[in-house]
């Protein structure tokens, strides 16, 4: 084995660490390292999203994911058209079904429009023109900016980039295995020194901090999504996005239908706690460690009232029943039979404030002396890339 050397070490090549280093690139960097254990990146949250470029809407406005979600839609869609990559800006509605929902849709209106996205507040008759089969409580919101892309498309387009420069290596099937020393970290494949080390290891970031003696106080827990399909003779009954109104004081937005750039209408995610951080499916991705994942949650579903509501309501919607209601609240006309299974899933990686027992609910930046740590890198953190990265580079890396 050989030892390595980098003046930047990325761990993890999702669509953080592919946007870290294009943005170190751009600045001038020329020996920039990046670490993935699988044999792709992008093979986990980046990759398994719904391909939604979220506009701002939910967050509070003095958070990090209001600052970044709107800016961070634009450069990707920029990014997009400059590419020639899939990209259909058909804007998303948010409905009601009772009249306390219909009065949060305000509260995520003056939200929205603090934090610069462009919404609209509009009546069933407006609704229809936009999306024809959805159904609301007298009103609903609508969203301008929203827009859904092909997470495949970006990351190969980024990876490719990236490659093409001369000055970024991605070495696949690597795995960080721990600090070695001053300025240098183990790998399964060996050595690599660098100056700067920066962590971007998603559902493992808590892990990679805690080798540094970082964020301690801090514990992921996984939240398995899994999706359904509307067939495919049924998609015309959604032209873009139909989303239910969220209970805003947790980072989950419920089951949502979303047009994909394929034409496919894709019904989800749930949000049920998963026993591994790679469990898509049982019992894939299941190790020692689901007892410690089912031990956390445990204690959260004891001590926080927000996390019990959560982990009592969504394990039904396993059951096809309910799953089927959530979805039917969303459009006219749907039949049981119009839903079929997907193979689709995914893994959002929630980081919890172990001292206070609480939910994160922004994006988390830790500096140490040669390392940079970012944690609960979740939804929106995928559209919030690109700016999010030009962030990280100018408040930690200079």
């Amino acid at each position: 084995m050989r030892t390595e050397r980098a003046d930047f070490l990325i761990c993890g090549g999702g669509i953080i660490g592919l946007t870290l280093a294009r943005e170190l690139l751009n600045s001038g960097c020329e020996n920039i390292i990046i670490l993935e254990k699988e044999n792709t990146p992008g093979k986990h949250a980046s990759g398994r999203n719904s391909g939604v470029l979220h506009a701002g809407i939910y967050y509070s406005p003095d958070s990090l994911k209001a600052k970044l979600c709107l800016q961070g839609n634009f450069l990707m869609k920029q990014y997009c058209r400059e590419k020639g990559l899939p990209l259909l800006e058909t804007g998303k509605v948010i409905v009601a079904k009772n009249v306390k929902e219909a009065e949060t849709l305000k509260e995520l209106y003056s939200r929205a429009v603090e934090n610069g996205a462009k919404v609209e507040l509009i009546d069933t008759g407006r609704l229809e023109e936009i999306e024809p089969y959805a159904k609301t409580h007298g009103t609903a919101l609508y969203s301008y900016y929203t827009a859904v892309v092909d997470p495949g498309a970006i990351l190969k387009s980024l990876h490719d980039d990236l490659v093409a420069s001369g000055k970024v290596r991605i070495l696949t099937g690597t795995e960080f295995r721990r600090p070695k020393g001053s300025r240098a970290v183990l790998t399964n494949r060996g050595e690599i020194r660098f100056d700067m080390f920066i962590n971007a290891a998603g559902a493992y970031s808590d892990r990679v901090a805690h080798c540094f003696g970082v964020g301690l106080d801090y514990r992921l827990i996984p939240f398995k999504g899994i999706y359904r399909k509307l067939r495919k003779d049924k998609s015309y009954m959604v032209r873009g996005n139909i989303y239910p109104v969220p209970d805003i004081r947790n980072p989950f937005l419920g089951v949502h239908l979303t047009r994909n750039t394929k034409g496919e209408v894709y019904a989800g995610p749930t949000a049920i706690t998963a026993l591994g951080r790679e469990n898509y499916r049982f019992p894939e991705g299941i190790n020692a460690e689901a007892f410690d994942i089912a031990g956390r949650s445990a204690v959260l579903f004891l001590v926080n009232p927000k996390f019990r509501k959560v982990a009592l309501t969504e394990p039904r919607k396993y059951i096809f029943r309910f799953f089927y209601e959530d979805t039917k609240r969303l459009i006219k006309n749907l039949k049981p039979g119009d839903i079929v299974s997907s193979e689709k899933a995914g893994i959002r990686p929630q980081l919890v404030d172990w001292n206070k027992k609480e939910l994160v609910m922004d994006f988390v930046v830790i500096r140490d002396a040669d390392s940079v740590h970012v944690l609960n890198a979740i939804s929106p953190a995928f559209t919030s890339s690109m700016v999010f990265a030009k962030l990280i580079k100018e408040r930690f890396l200079t």
